[in-house]
């Protein structure tokens, strides 16, 4: 896989419904087309996320179609939704098999094999936070989660639920939000769980070549033991479960991928236990909330805390780009998440146009393609899979004002990329006004800068040399030079 991958993120079974409906049969992941393949490796992916593939929990589907916010979400956007149309939550993981649905173990062997055959990697999930509140291992071992035993809990009462053999067990839970009442906590303090999710994430390992693991900070020592205090006690054990459970799986796959779900500042430290890529919320935030300074500000971190981190405007989570950032704002920030350093992630449905974000328990998402946003996406991605983009030095840029006073620079974000003989120039107007700089060309041996968006050629007098270009933007519009140095 190249540094600074590309990986596209699929709702396994939202996506194989809209294939089904094209081919007007049902599908396993086995059925699908080569023309699929073909595309996305025309479009420049080194790996696919596929989402939800494990086994639903039908609890999990029972909770769905009753919740009133999950049906107050989709019947805004669907008034006249089927309660069939709704399922279990991926990341209530009844067990790591593959759903029937989709083909079972043997379908996604086969869909790997399609995706590693053109060069892509398959990633995974890997939710180690929580099971679902009817997963096997919940009566079988009830020992493994958060418990007091046959005993109601003294506290918290509402975090907890009773398996079938009359054993209280919590919910799954972020600190900052209620419990996810499909769900059941794991206790990391206890050895046993930390072996038997370890065993679980071989089994996955063995099945894909990456997993991206649901938020990862959870299941950290500190974390647990601050959110679950009251039941486990505050002695720490001595080693993070992540690092034996990633040593564990690296022993047996060399080349082995994780992406970390983290937040709360914790990236730095879920990087330092082996993790390949950590979400980069805080640029997403910045992206669709701050301005140009900040962004640039965050830009500024460490290198090598840059190439470990997973650019995103859009996964299962967040809100469709076109909703959140509109379409001009977004179609920049796309070209900005593009044109970093780090692993860049994207959602199918964002490549797409997808106007409005569905829960994930919604399978079936019929929206019509936005023609003008596919084909931009198309684009960016046939500019940034050039070498350059991924084998090059990445070098963040101050811009320059096109005279002394002139503020409206500080609105236009810029890094160069350098490999060998190839120079690129990105720029990128983060603002809702028009703005400009001069644009430097100190060290260009050619003749000419081809500016790839607009496919438009510029020649270099011995003036534009020695000055520079004057360049005016317009609102959030992006360029993006190449040039021989």
């Amino acid at each position: 896989m190249r540094n600074n991958p590309h990986i596209l993120e699929i709702n396994a079974r939202s996506w194989l419904r809209r294939y089904e409906r094209e081919q007007g049969r049902k599908l396993t992941l086995a059925d699908v087309p080569a023309s699929f393949w073909e595309k996305i490796q025309k479009m420049g992916f080194d790996a696919v996320w596929l989402m939800g593939v494990w086994k639903h929990s039908p609890a999990a589907e029972k909770i769905a179609r009753e919740h009133k916010e999950i049906q107050t979400q989709i019947s805004a956007i669907k008034p006249d939704f089927k309660k069939e149309d709704v399922t279990a939550s991926p990341y209530a993981v009844y067990d790591y098999v593959v759903d029937e649905a989709l083909g079972g173990n043997e379908a996604l062997a086969a869909f790997r094999k399609n995706l590693n055959e053109c060069g892509i990697q398959l990633f995974l999930d890997f939710v180690g936070n929580h099971t679902a509140i009817d997963a096997p291992v919940v009566t079988e071992h009830p020992e493994l989660f958060i418990t007091t035993g046959t005993h109601a809990p003294h506290v918290h009462a509402d975090w907890f639920f009773q398996n079938p053999n009359g054993h209280y067990i919590a919910h799954g839970r972020d600190p900052y939000f209620a419990p996810w009442t499909d769900t059941a906590q794991l206790n990391y303090f206890n050895p046993q769980t930390r072996e038997f999710m370890t065993q679980k994430l071989l089994q996955v390992a063995s099945m894909c070549d990456g997993v991206r693991c649901d938020m990862a900070m959870l299941s950290l020592n500190k974390v647990q033991r601050d959110t679950w205090w009251e039941f486990i006690g505050g002695e720490l054990p001595k080693e993070e479960f992540w690092t034996q459970a990633l040593n564990a799986v690296r022993a047996a796959h060399p080349e082995f991928v994780f992406i970390a779900e983290v937040y709360w500042g914790l990236e730095w430290d879920i990087q330092e236990l082996g993790f390949d890529y950590t979400y980069d919320k805080v640029l997403y935030d910045r992206l669709r909330f701050a301005n140009a300074d900040s962004i640039r500000g965050h830009l500024r971190a460490e290198h090598l805390f840059q190439m470990r981190s997973l650019r995103f405007i859009a996964n299962h989570d967040e809100e469709e780009p076109l909703k959140a950032f509109g379409r001009e704002k977004s179609l920049a920030a796309a070209t900005i998440i593009s044109t970093l350093p780090g692993a860049r992630l994207f959602h199918l449905f964002q490549l797409l146009g997808r106007p409005e974000r569905m829960p994930i328990q919604y399978i079936n998402d019929d929206f019509t393609i936005d023609q003008a946003v596919e084909q931009y996406y198309w684009k960016i991605l046939a500019i940034v899979s050039d070498p350059a983009f991924h084998g090059g030095q990445w070098s963040l840029q101050e811009t320059v004002p096109v005279y002394a006073g002139e503020e409206s620079c500080r609105h236009i974000l810029s890094w160069t990329w350098r490999q060998r003989h190839t120079g690129k120039m990105v720029f990128i107007n983060y603002s809702d006004s028009p703005a400009q700089c001069r644009v430097p060309f100190k060290g260009v041996v050619s003749k000419t800068v081809r500016e790839e968006l607009e496919q438009k050629e510029l020649t270099l007098t011995p003036e534009l040399k020695a000055q520079g270009w004057e360049m005016v933007l317009k609102p959030y519009e992006c360029k993006i030079f190449t040039y021989e140095i």
